[in-house]
């Protein structure tokens, strides 16, 4: 994977909580995503299809993930239920979507996105396909800290 293109997934980051969630998200340095790294109490995952094969996650601890949501929402939810995990899907959605706009520029084929999928626990092991290599890109904001990890490839 090129490092040039995590950039769109940073940006669409970036937007997002701009634009929905009132914040400011910044960027810590990019790196390669250890295998044995603890993924975070609950985390996001999209896949991506198309002229771009690969996956886009955010990995969040539980008081992040409860801060965003409620500053989307508007509401004070207290536990992580099924409002939060749809809201948290909704957001990788949003990333991968965004990056997805901007990635595209001359494809014959469109790029296309999975559903989401939400995992969460403390005690859960996410194991990436061999072979795949994984950018990650911590963030802090005044909701919180988390991770976004990204792998894809372009079709030839």
């Amino acid at each position: 994977m090129k490092v040039e293109y995590i950039n769109p997934f940073i940006e669409s980051t970036y937007d997002l909580f701009s634009t929905m969630l009132s914040s400011k998200a910044i960027r810590g340095d990019v790196g390669l995503a250890k295998p044995d790294a603890n993924p975070r109490d609950i985390m996001a995952l999209i896949g991506l299809s198309g002229m771009a094969r690969g996956m886009v996650a955010l990995a969040f601890p539980v008081d992040t993930a409860l801060n965003m949501v409620n500053r989307l929402l508007g509401t004070q939810i207290r536990i992580i239920d099924d409002t939060v995990s749809d809201a948290i899907a909704e957001m990788v959605n949003i990333v991968a979507g965004g990056a997805k706009a901007k990635i595209r520029t001359d494809m014959e084929k469109p790029i296309d996105l999975s559903l989401p999928t939400v995992v969460r626990g403390n005690n859960y092991n996410v194991d990436y396909p061999s072979g795949s290599v994984w950018l990650e890109v911590p963030f802090n904001s005044d909701l919180g800290s988390f991770t976004l990890r990204v792998t894809f490839e372009m079709e030839k």
